[in-house]
């Protein structure tokens, strides 16, 4: 959901490097954990699904502040867990850069800000699951929580790193940055009850797929009380 839309060259070259280095070390620890076996069979399948839908989305932009979108990455997170989650911000990012939509210097700041997402949706949902929340709440605000993560980790950045070219002393830079992320933060709840339906919907005709299917299995066997 969140998204740094600046040129090439708007970040000084220390931050360039920088963020490109981080970005670079979350994807070679994600790419060691694949190897590893950290994944589940059924979360290849719907990674393939969550990187088209990702990507299909995110081409959609409301042109308000420079430009904000959707791009179900706490969907993306908890479905395909967090290892593939990053992975799929990674390749959305490289096709939306390939198309003009975000700059290439900027992959691994965009790249982490997105992976942050899903990460975060996936272990918050999983954490809400297991103090046995229902699958709509659990889902919708482990989304919420994980775009807003990002949101917020995008307007670091940005503050952090500064603006080449910009007029605006750090203090009044980070007040605008302070007005984008806001406006993230909600979006961010429209695209957190927006996951939340879909997990529901999924998780009534296939738990498996969202990792709840012990959950119903253990309340199917729990005998009924009886006066």
């Amino acid at each position: 959901m969140a998204h740094i839309h600046l040129g090439e060259g708007s970040f000084p070259v220390w931050a360039l490097v920088f963020w490109t280095l981080v970005g670079t070390g979350l994807l070679s620890a994600v790419a060691y954990r694949v190897r590893k076996g950290g994944i589940r069979t059924n979360q290849i399948a719907l990674a393939g699904i969550g990187a088209a839908a990702s990507f299909a989305i995110f081409q959609l932009n409301i042109p308000v502040w420079g430009g904000i979108h959707m791009n179900l990455t706490g969907l993306v997170g908890i479905l395909a867990g967090p290892l593939l989650g990053a992975l799929i911000a990674l390749v959305v990012n490289i096709f939306s850069a390939a198309l003009g939509h975000g700059a290439v210097g900027l992959l691994g700041a965009n790249v982490l800000v997105n992976a942050t997402e899903a990460v975060v949706a996936y272990y918050l949902f999983t954490t809400l699951i297991g103090m046995d929340w229902d699958v709509f709440p659990a889902s919708a605000s482990a989304a919420t929580v994980g775009l807003s993560a990002g949101a917020v980790l995008m307007g670091v950045i940005i503050v952090v790193s500064g603006v080449n070219g910009s007029a605006l002393p750090r203090g009044d830079l980070a007040v605008a940055v302070g007005g984008l992320v806001g406006l993230n933060l909600g979006v961010a709840v429209i695209e957190g009850i927006l996951t939340g339906f879909i997990v529901q919907f999924l998780a009534s005709v296939r738990p498996d797929l969202v990792g709840v299917e012990e959950r119903e299995v253990r309340e199917e066997e729990t005998p009924g009380v009886t006066a």
